[in-house]
């Protein structure tokens, strides 16, 4: 797999669908070697930042941009739980 476009890494910081997007259909992202079928766009539509952190991983393995999408992921679904929480309260 071919280095990750820079804007990629930072797009997908923010905008996780849209980035997978763009690079997909500019050509700039390859597919997933290791899964098959209509498993890259399921987790595409499901779960967009899994599926960048699995392309991070598969680019350039256990790297700072990995663990940084990491950390931001675990905080958007954190503050999504946090705030399903607060509308269910009242």
């Amino acid at each position: 797999m071919g280095q990750l476009p820079f804007w990629f890494l930072l797009l997908s910081l923010a905008l996780p669908r849209v980035s997978l997007l763009f690079g997909y259909f500019g050509s700039e992202i390859p597919l997933i070697t290791a899964l098959h079928g209509w498993v890259p766009p399921t987790i595409g539509l499901l779960v967009p930042r899994a599926l960048v952190l699995i392309l991070i991983f598969q680019d350039r393995g256990m790297s700072p941009w990995l663990i940084v999408h990491a950390i931001v992921m675990g905080f958007v679904y954190a503050a999504a739980g946090k705030n399903a929480r607060a509308r269910r309260v009242r």
